[in-house]
């Protein structure tokens, strides 16, 4: 399926999205009921799913997904409620990349040890290189709450259009024209992080390599026209052999 394809139904993106949450869940890539992932839905008003506040996720099911405004305000009945102060961030991003039409945040370990370094993803293997020069970095500023709108401005500054962001002291962040392009940079960008951390606490001196050859193979990962569609299709199939309830 083509990133350009049609715009995809309510329903599919409901199944897109808790596909995702589950499979966060399945990769350990989960902060119990924080964070969230946010898909947009079709039509000009801002629109957009989210999980409900307090559900695992393991839990997510497509129905259980709730829609929220550009504020985090729900604009359907649920018996659940919402987050609107963690969705903050995800608003700004949407708001202002009309490409990010799903926003992924974690809080893993991984993530959270490379956050607290002054230094971005660093170009120590060929899963670290997809990303060189393609996230940027936002200096801590707390707890991003819903009162601080100057943040908002400032995330959206920091992203700017990289496909992810290092959000100081606290984790990870991608954005992707679909669920699937963002969950595969989210995974990948996982891995980098677990990379990196892995062959630091070995203690032993750290190889990069040279300039040019970083770049070519930056560009071998930016040519490939995949963008983690068979990858999101194979996850898919195992969900539905193994979880086939997310689709409820």
């Amino acid at each position: 399926m083509s990133l350009a394809s049609a715009a995809p139904t309510e329903q599919a993106l409901r199944e897109e999205l808790a596909a995702a949450y589950r499979l966060m869940a399945l990769f350990n890539m989960t902060d119990l009921v924080y964070t969230h992932l946010s898909v947009r839905l079709p039509g000009e008003s801002h629109r957009y799913l989210v999980n409900p506040y307090g559900l695992l996720f393991e839990e997510i099911t497509a129905s259980s997904l709730v829609i929220v405004d550009a504020d985090g305000q729900p604009r359907q009945e649920t018996s659940w409620p919402v987050n609107p102060a963690g969705f903050v961030i995800h608003s700004a991003i949407h708001r202002s990349r009309p490409d990010a039409a799903c926003v992924m945040h974690s809080h893993t370990v991984a993530g959270m040890v490379v956050a607290a370094q002054d230094q971005k993803i660093l170009p120590l293997n060929q899963m670290n290189i997809e990303f060189y020069g393609a996230v940027g970095f936002h200096g801590y500023e707390g707890i991003a709450a819903d009162d601080n709108l100057s943040e908002r401005e400032r995330l959206v500054r920091d992203l700017g259009n990289h496909c992810g962001l290092i959000l100081q002291n606290h984790g990870l962040l991608t954005v992707g024209a679909t669920v699937a392009q963002a969950f595969y940079r989210m995974y990948y960008m996982e891995q980098a992080c677990r990379i990196q951390i892995a062959a630091q606490a070995t203690g032993m001196p750290l190889h990069i390599p040279s300039e040019e050859k970083i770049l070519r193979t930056k560009k071998q990962f930016d040519d490939d026209p995949d963008q983690g569609q068979l990858i999101w299709q194979a996850l898919r199939r195992k969900l539905d052999r193994e979880q086939p309830d997310y689709k409820n």
